[in-house]
């Protein structure tokens, strides 16, 4: 593997030595004397592995690293090279301070050419390891970077959530199964001062307790058999970041006290473990479940509701949101069209108005997942209903949402019922009850005996 090496050292003889074996290896090289030449071209031309001289005349190599990890720290999308220090021997402690700054490694002086192949090799790993991260990270985030929805619940609801990303509070997300929790926690965590720490991800509902209790807090060594080394848990990778507590309704009850604790504290203890761990991180939870009917039943603390509902956000099911349905379908059938079949797609009429009669059960996930199949279903390039996969559960003519205090006596529902459908009968056919008996798909005489015994009014057809 070739790479852009950037040389920096005010020495011409090790300048031109380093140059000569690294061109002789097929590398692309560039050349710098001092640390400010130094910075321009690492902005100017991009090289992949810079060698750098600690002892530079203006601005040190030490200098130079500190200005590099300020512009990861603050600009962690820019390209910056992997670093190697050169050093002399009596130069080993600055050497060390070095790779604490962000160095992968270090060359002593005078240098074998052996060493410096295997220096170079182990440098470009860590480029191609780091290129491979960034493009994970930008899968991630592209898979849940965009939050479509214009709807006014929607626009509600990321209104209230940017202004509650700066703070640090605690998040519950409720809502139902792919209502898009996860993606709105994402999304907290993207607009929030943390966004350049780690989001981590943790389902209560995936594991057993004692396996979450080690995902969450780690172990030391020997806590249990298999416990071969110290192993920290998912709360100190995500330090300075966002933990998502996902299906939080689903933790065990012996768990619930210990992560009650944690919030109460700010610190926790490894499993196997005697010294606390103190510990800065946000913590966003998300459940489809009632917690209120979990707390009456005695599956979910009372305190840990109150500790983790500081600040509560419901997203509304998509069948609430049915305004949002034409940039959902839209969003979601480019993006799949590109990565599936890689040619654009059309939504016909007829499967537009299929999705805004069908119920949705599974929200925005379902969606999703059916224009999926019916992007790789497709031979064409218009998606027709057949594609979709699904069928509109039939609704009742007549309303039949009852309030608490109905009364639920079948005989007299039916009777209520039955006399409803027997007006809107009559409604329709202005009254003639030959059309109404053809429209109900009853006989003429039993329909006028129906009449009577439901009590129905009979207005006189308009002139």
């Amino acid at each position: 593997m070739h790479a852009r090496i950037l040389i920096v050292d005010d020495d011409p003889d090790i300048l031109g030595a380093l140059k000569k074996r690294l061109t002789w290896m097929g590398h692309e090289v560039l050349t710098a004397e001092d640390g400010e030449q130094a910075l321009r071209l690492i902005v100017e031309d991009q090289p992949e592995v810079m060698l750098l001289d600690i002892e530079l005349p203006g601005i040190s190599g030490i200098d130079v690293l500190k200005q590099l990890a300020e512009k990861r720290a603050t600009v962690p999308q820019q390209s910056l090279p992997e670093v190697v220090v050169i050093t002399a021997f009596g130069t080993i402690g600055r050497a060390v301070e070095a790779v604490r700054l962000g160095a992968c490694d270090f060359l002593t002086k005078p240098f074998e050419p052996d060493h410096l192949s295997i220096v170079i090799e182990k440098a470009m790993g860590q480029v191609a390891l780091t290129r491979q991260i960034g493009l994970l990270q930008a899968e991630v985030e592209g898979r849940y970077e965009h939050i479509v929805g214009q709807s006014p619940q929607m626009l509600y609801l990321l209104d209230t959530a940017r202004r509650a990303a700066g703070s640090s509070a605690t998040i519950l997300l409720l809502g139902e199964t792919g209502t898009g929790k996860e993606v709105i926690a994402r999304a907290l965590h993207r607009w929030s001062p943390r966004a350049a720490r780690p989001f981590v991800v943790v389902n209560c509902a995936a594991l057993p307790e004692s396996l979450l209790e080690n995902e969450l807090f780690g172990h030391e060594k020997g806590a249990y058999t298999g416990a071969v080394k110290r192993e920290p848990g998912k709360i100190e990778a995500a330090e300075g970041g966002t933990v998502f507590l996902d299906e939080i309704g689903d933790m065990p009850l012996g768990l619930q006290t210990r992560f009650l604790r944690l919030l109460q504290d700010q610190e926790f203890y490894r499993v196997g473990g005697t010294q606390p761990i103190r510990t800065e991180v946000r913590f966003v939870a998300a459940t489809n479940k009632d917690l209120t009917e979990a707390i009456q039943d005695g599956r979910f603390r009372q305190d840990l509701f109150y500790r983790l509902n500081v600040i509560s956000l419901t997203l509304p099911p998509l069948r609430k949101r049915s305004d949002d349905l034409p940039a959902l379908v839209d969003h979601f059938v480019r993006r799949h069209g590109a990565a599936i079949s890689r040619r654009p797609f059309a939504v016909s009429q007829d499967t537009l108005d299929l999705i805004r009669e069908y119920h949705w059960p599974g929200n925005v996930r379902e969606l999703e997942n059916i224009l999926i199949r019916a992007v790789a279903l497709c031979e064409g390039d218009c998606i027709e209903p057949e594609h979709l996969g699904i069928t509109v559960r039939r609704k009742l003519p007549v309303e039949t949402n009852f309030a608490e205090e109905d009364n639920l006596d079948y005989h007299a529902v039916m009777e209520l019922y039955s006399r409803k459908v027997i007006e809107e009968a009559l409604r329709r056919t202005g009254g003639n009850q030959t059309k109404a008996a053809e429209l109900l798909g009853l006989q003429r005489t039993y329909l006028t005996r129906l009449i009577k015994q439901r009590g129905v009014t009979i207005k006189p057809p308009s002139t």
